[in-house]
Order: structure tokens, then C-alpha cells, then sequence
């Protein structure tokens, strides 16, 4: 992995802009008590009303290219921002944790197969420590997401019989 520092500038409309030297296949594994800890973090931050500025992310590719997503959904930017405020998006490590914890939330809402791993609550949100695991290490793909299939077998012993099968309609 490339070991070059992330840039961080302001744009003039007031996002943060991360140059970033690998692209988000390769930002490392991070623990799942991180992870964890980051979806807590994230939580209280969104109750508080914590909402961040915009953020834009480059990454490099190896072929030159880059890839660019946007943070600009206010939820996803408060998350950043939560991240962003204990650990620092400057950095690979933080990062990872924080485009993980964003493809998380994502991946759970995308793939109803997933449910029985996850239960929402008055507390909050009690995450199978499967699925922890699987989030925590699993490479992100290129648009910085978990690729259902693979996830799924990765989870496939943890998930009720025909729940591979199932997707949204």
C-alpha cells in the first residue's frame, strides 16, 4: 500500500477536500471494537445535532485515474464529522473506519439478508459480532461500498437457510 499522507484543503465553498494516495479498495482493515466504537461515537453525534461540513474525497488509482465520492447527505456528513473529531480523516486508518462504518450503515439497508444479524432497538443498534468482523476487514470496493456477494459469504453460515437467495425486489 502507498504510504503517502492524505491532503486535506478547504474548498472554497467551504467542503473538505481529501487527496487521498490509494484508492478505497486498498485503505486497510481496522478493528471491529473500533468500528463499534465509531458507530456509538457516530450515533451520539447525530443526536447532538453535530452535522459536518461537506467533504470530497480523491483517490488515486493506479492506472492515474482517481476515483471521487462525495460526503454531502447531512446523516453521513455528521457520521464524517464524529470520525472525523475523535480519530481524523487525515489519516488511512481513520479513514478506513470511517468509509467502513458508511458502507455499513449503507450495506444494511441495501441487503435484506442481512437483517438477522442486526437488531434496532430503543438503545440503539446491537450488530452481530459476525458481521463486525466481516465490516472490519473485508476490502471496500471501488465506489468505497461492500459488494453484496461477497459479503454474503463471508456471512453465509450466520445467515437463516434462503437468505442468500433473498434480494430486494
Amino acid at each position: 500500500m502507498m504510504s503517502g499522507p492524505i491532503r486535506v484543503a478547504r474548498t472554497p465553498a467551504g467542503a473538505l477536500a481529501y487527496a487521498v494516495p490509494v484508492p478505497p479498495e486498498r485503505l486497510p482493515a481496522v478493528q471491529p471494537a473500533a468500528l463499534l466504537s465509531a458507530w456509538t461515537l457516530a450515533r451520539h453525534a447525530a443526536a447532538r445535532h453535530l452535522w459536518g461540513a461537506p467533504r470530497l474525497l480523491h483517490f488515486a488509482r493506479p492506472d492515474g485515474e482517481s476515483t471521487e465520492i462525495a460526503i454531502t447527505d447531512a446523516d453521513a456528513g455528521c457520521w464524517a464529522e464524529a470520525i472525523d473529531s475523535a480519530v481524523g480523516l487525515g489519516t488511512l486508518p481513520g479513514l478506513a473506519l470511517c468509509l467502513r462504518l458508511l458502507a455499513l450503515v449503507e450495506v444494511l439497508g441495501r441487503v435484506p439478508a442481512l437483517a438477522p444479524l442486526f437488531d434496532v432497538t430503543p438503545e440503539g443498534i446491537e450488530l452481530h459480532p459476525a458481521l463486525l468482523d466481516a465490516a472490519a476487514s473485508m476490502p471496500l470496493d471501488p465506489g468505497a461500498r461492500f459488494d453484496e456477494a461477497g459479503l454474503r459469504r463471508l456471512l453465509s453460515d450466520r445467515l437463516p437457510p434462503g437468505a442468500e437467495q433473498r434480494r430486494i425486489a
